[in-house]
């Protein structure tokens, strides 16, 4: 007879798998930038043509303001983005990366492209499908319930 499984401990037990496997990696060093700035930067780098301000940031990472607030301040400090004012709205600031964050960027996309290999190996692109249409459903279910 099967075990029965939870949803809810598999993820999480994939989630540490993951971690693990993307800190054991290291093969760029990005010294006081985590693996979520990297996802940040990516993010910014992808949409540099545009003004992205905080509450987009927020919203594509479904992080709460707080917690975009002292990540942002972080990264600033850190020297991976600026904000500028934009002149259409003077209580607006855009979220800029710097030249250090370009070069951070096209180091990871290396990493990351890596990474998405492995975690891909042996995978059908229709489980791929499937697989995303699932998460994408969990996630449904988690924002009614916010």
């Amino acid at each position: 007879m099967q075990k029965e499984r939870h949803l809810g401990f598999e993820i999480r037990t994939l989630n540490n798998y993951v971690k693990r496997y993307v800190q054991s990696t290291k093969p760029i060093e990005f010294n006081e930038s985590t693996g979520v700035h990297g996802w940040a930067i990516r993010y910014f780098y992808e949409n540099r043509d545009k003004d992205i301000f905080q509450r987009d940031f927020e919203a594509r990472f479904s992080i709460r303001r707080s917690t975009a607030t002292n990540m942002l301040k972080l990264m600033e400090k850190n020297g991976i983005i600026t904000r500028e004012s934009v002149h259409y709205d003077a209580r607006l600031k855009k979220i800029v990366l710097t030249d250090r964050a370009i070069e951070m960027h096209k180091k990871a996309t290396k990493n990351i492209e890596m990474i998405e290999n492995t975690l891909k190996k042996g995978i059908t692109q229709q489980e791929l499908d499937t697989f995303y249409n699932v998460v994408d459903k969990i996630k449904a279910n988690l924002e009614v319930e916010e």
